[in-house]
């Protein structure tokens, strides 16, 4: 069992490349054969026709969970097909052993519908706090990979979010309103004013990828499940951004979040999305 961060440090600092290699091959070996390939029996509905899951999520999950966890004993895996099969394994992330955080396949729709516009999301966090994110899009063999407190990487290459010009509208991805309360609708409305320019959000580690590229301003997201949103978030601050909640606060993985909150390629660009989120609630 790890015992302490100091030990999760020094996995750190020499098994990143082992878990680049495991998202790789789970990616080689269950995702990629199936692009574009998939036969009608092999995607489900999970909660509706707009939330589908494919063997390519099963089997990839099932690859990750049983890699990730002999890299480094001890800790555990909350992966999204999991949690769907038995909702209180997600109760982890809040435990003491080390957790890694998985989204086999963010994008499944584009995935199914055979757009390159997905990716495999790894995290690993401990107590609660983010330590390290792998994002990787093998339709387009792009690897990003952010270690907290030692910055971002894009296929080797520093990422820096920096800050928009401010002689354009803001970009921002936002939520569905189809999977939005009443409230959070009201909220997102905020963004439908001069100088932003929303438009509703794709594969969600995709979107932070943007953003910690500086190629999107900032999100305004309306869900807090863990798989979707934790390794975008460590990349972002990695990368120079910054997030908040509607209570003004950092989003926690752990949960119980004031929604929608923002994600944003710098500090300032938060609150101005936040401003606009609250407005509008």
């Amino acid at each position: 069992m790890i015992q302490d961060i100091e030990t999760i440090d020094e996995f750190l600092a020499h098994r990143t490349a082992d878990v680049e290699e495991a998202v790789r091959t789970a990616a080689a070996t269950e995702i990629m054969p199936r692009f574009r390939q998939l036969a009608a029996h092999e995607i489900d509905e999970k909660s509706g026709p707009h939330d589908l899951v494919t063997d390519a999520d099963r089997k990839a999950e099932e690859f990750l969970t049983e890699a990730l966890v002999k890299l480094l004993p001890g800790s555990v895996v909350v992966g999204e097909e999991a949690v769907h099969a038995n909702p209180a394994t997600y109760e982890a992330i809040k435990g003491e052993a080390p957790v890694w955080i998985v989204d086999p396949v963010d994008g499944t729709r584009q995935f199914v519908h055979g757009d390159p516009g997905f990716c495999t999301l790894v995290a690993l966090a401990h107590r609660g706090v983010l330590l390290a994110s792998w994002t990787y899009a093998p339709a387009r063999d792009q690897l990003a990979v952010a270690v907290r407190g030692r910055g971002a990487l894009l296929d080797g290459e520093p990422l820096r979010a920096g800050s928009p010009a401010p002689d354009r509208d803001l970009e921002v991805a936002t939520s569905h309103p189809d999977y939005t309360t009443d409230d959070q609708k009201r909220a997102l409305l905020g963004l439908w004013t001069e100088g932003v320019s929303p438009r509703a959000c794709g594969s969600a580690g995709l979107e932070y990828l943007a953003v910690a590229r500086g190629e999107l301003d900032a999100t305004a997201f309306s869900w807090e499940a863990a798989w979707d949103h934790a390794a975008g978030l460590l990349l972002v601050e990695e990368a120079g951004g910054a997030h908040l909640t509607l209570a003004g606060e950092p989003f926690r993985i752990t949960g119980g979040n004031a929604l929608p909150f923002t994600a944003a390629r710098d500090a300032a660009t938060a609150r101005r999305v936040l401003g606009l989120l609250s407005g509008g609630a």
